[in-house]
Formats: C-alpha cells, sequence, structure tokens
C-alpha cells in the first residue's frame, strides 16, 4: 500500500476549549487564553515537523452570535496575539496570513492583522493562517459572487482562487478536537479531499505529542482521490 509523507498543509478546528474551563470550574474566557496558548505552541511544532502550512480555525461566523462579553474577551485575546506574535513569526520565517470576513471584526483588530501580514509576508519557512470570523459557506458565496461580478465562466481551478484560500494548497489532514464528528462549516470546498482526524481531547489539552499521532496515522493512509 502507498503511504503519504508528512502532510504539507494541516488543517485544525480548535474546538473544546469552553468546555476545558468549564471542567475546571473557570470562566469561558480562560480556557480561550489556554487553548490561544497552546496554538502558538502548537503550530509552532507542526513547522518543526516539516509542515509547510498550518491553517487554525479561530473564530467562525457562527462564533459571532455568542454573548458580547464572550466576544470581547475572545477580541482582546487577538488583539494581544497580533501584537505579540508577529515579529515573532518574522524571525521564524514564518507568513501569518488571516482569512475570513473582516467587515465583521473591530477596526483595530484589522488594523493588527494587516500590519502582521505585511511584517511577515517575506516568511518562506511556511504560512499559518489564522480563520477569524470565517465560514466555508461564506467562503465559497463570495467567490461566487466575485465571479458574477467579473463575468468570467467559473471552472475548479479559477474558483479555487476567488476563494479566500487563495494562494493556499487544499489541506491534506484536516484534525478537529474536542470530541464533536464535523467539520462545522469549516473549508468546506477544499477539504473535499482531505483526510480527517478527529480526537476526543479538548484543544487546550492537544499537545504536540498527539499531534504527532495524528501525522503518524495520515502517514499510514492510502489517498487514490478516487483513482484504483
Amino acid at each position: 500500500m502507498k503511504t503519504c509523507g508528512v502532510p504539507c498543509h494541516i488543517a485544525i478546528i480548535m474546538d473544546g476549549n469552553g468546555r476545558w474551563a468549564k471542567k475546571r470550574l473557570l470562566p469561558r474566557s480562560a480556557g480561550h487564553r489556554a487553548g490561544m496558548n497552546r496554538m502558538v505552541a502548537l503550530a509552532d511544532h507542526a513547522f518543526d515537523c516539516g509542515v509547510r502550512y498550518c491553517t487554525l480555525f479561530a473564530l467562525s461566523t457562527e462564533n459571532l452570535s455568542r454573548p458580547q462579553e464572550e466576544l470581547n474577551s475572545l477580541f482582546s485575546l487577538f488583539r494581544e496575539y497580533f501584537s505579540a506574535n508577529a515579529e515573532r513569526l518574522k524571525k521564524k520565517g514564518i507568513a501569518l496570513r488571516v482569512i475570513g470576513d473582516r467587515s465583521l471584526l473591530p477596526a483595530d483588530i484589522c488594523e493588527l492583522i494587516a500590519a502582521g501580514e505585511a511584517l511577515t509576508a517575506d516568511g518562506g519557512r511556511g504560512v499559518l493562517t489564522l480563520a477569524v470570523g470565517y465560514g466555508g459557506r461564506q467562503d465559497i458565496l463570495s467567490a461566487v459572487n466575485e465571479a458574477i461580478r467579473r463575468g468570467q465562466p467559473v471552472t475548479a481551478e479559477n474558483f479555487s482562487s476567488l476563494l479566500w484560500t487563495n494562494g493556499l494548497p487544499d489541506p491534506d489532514l484536516l484534525i478537529r478536537t474536542g470530541r464533536e464528528l464535523r467539520i462545522s462549516n469549516f473549508l468546506l470546498w477544499q477539504a473535499a479531499y482531505s483526510e480527517l482526524y478527529f480526537t476526543d481531547t479538548l484543544f487546550p489539552d492537544f499537545s504536540d505529542t498527539e499531534l504527532d499521532r495524528a501525522i503518524e496515522a495520515y502517514e499510514r493512509r492510502d489517498r487514490r482521490f478516487g483513482k484504483v
């Protein structure tokens, strides 16, 4: 059986931060902070493993309907992240990219995103993509409307170029933490042939070792893409 090497592109649905906090009788904000810290370390480990592209589902369009207090806490964490990590990523040679509908985000966060992307644009070692205010259906609808605006026929190739993920390869491995067995409106077009890996582990507890296990499971799979 033909086996896979290290995945070029890993995408992760980071689920379970709130439940992690609840189990410890902590506020949900503590779970989100723990998840943010784990996200930073996990992305570093992924690139050290030879992954070239790492895409993390940080905030969905559906998440934006959560109570304002929780959203304010999340936005504060994003402010900390972009302020503290852009220079660090630049030094590591990692380009930062954010996908999603930025019109849904506070203006100052949009400014921090743009600054972080500009600062790290020359990173040649890998690309860290954060999906913020992102939804897979919204991504597809945005691409369709852009194709209509341009008045051009749609093919699989040019449609991919109209998505928010333009320029990124499709994910080889899509991981979801937190026990749920669905992909929840994440990269619907892009994940058509992704290998899926589900774990009961809540995201703040998703260790480097467990990521290694997910990669090892991927390496044992036979990807045929519909062929014999």
